[in-house]
């Protein structure tokens, strides 16, 4: 059985567990603190970094976007459509969902890792602007939602949860009725949301 080593807090995490379990592909989710460096960790992927998908032959596959393609081919391609156009445009929500959380923990650890005096603002107000300007755009151009999810509706989902989690305050759904409505519907496609969202 593939073994996924994940953090709980972690979006990418969450929307590589939430597509396999969508998927029903039997992995296994063990948990791994990437501070501690763990051997099962480190010896499988060389940057210490989750996800990190190791497969039943011992291989092991890491950065999230790379496992989702496994996961597409593990299911029979049901994670991307075969549509050329509503593929990229999949691929695209799951970059900007991808690029958003990046922005996010961009934020999260200059805050958490940097004495409190050599913070620096203007770095976090760029990653905030990146923030609304992408949440906006998500908010015109919502993903629909149907029976067949997509990588890209993962992706989105997971960085909404991560929002929930480490920025409460921003009140992301605020002005944003359509972002809010596709959180709404793709948690009634997929109940497992509220559990597998990234959580401390």
């Amino acid at each position: 059985m593939p073994r996924l080593l994940y953090s709980p807090a972690s979006p990418y995490s969450a929307k590589v567990r939430m597509a396999a379990a969508w998927l029903d592909l039997g992995i296994e989710p063990e948990t791994v603190n990437t501070n501690d460096e763990p051997a099962l960790l480190v010896d499988n992927n060389p940057l210490g970094k989750i996800p990190t998908l190791i497969l039943d032959d011992g291989s092991a596959l890491f950065d999230s976007r790379a496992i989702m393609q496994e996961l597409d081919r593990m299911s029979g391609r049901r994670l991307f459509p075969r549509n050329a156009a509503k593929r990229m445009e999949a691929e695209r929500m799951e970059a900007l969902g991808d690029g958003l959380c990046d922005c996010l923990l961009a934020q999260v650890y200059e805050k958490r890792f940097r004495p409190e005096e050599k913070v620096h603002q203007p770095w976090l107000d760029l990653q905030a602007r990146k923030v609304t300007r992408g949440l906006d755009w998500l908010n015109d151009n919502a993903p629909r939602v149907t029976s067949k999810l997509t990588g890209g509706q993962f992706a989105v989902a997971a960085m909404l949860g991560y929002l929930d989690l480490r920025f409460p305050d921003l009140n992301w759904r605020r002005g944003r009725p359509k972002l809010k409505r596709f959180e709404d519907r793709f948690a009634k496609q997929f109940p497992e949301y509220e559990t597998l969202k990234s959580h401390g």
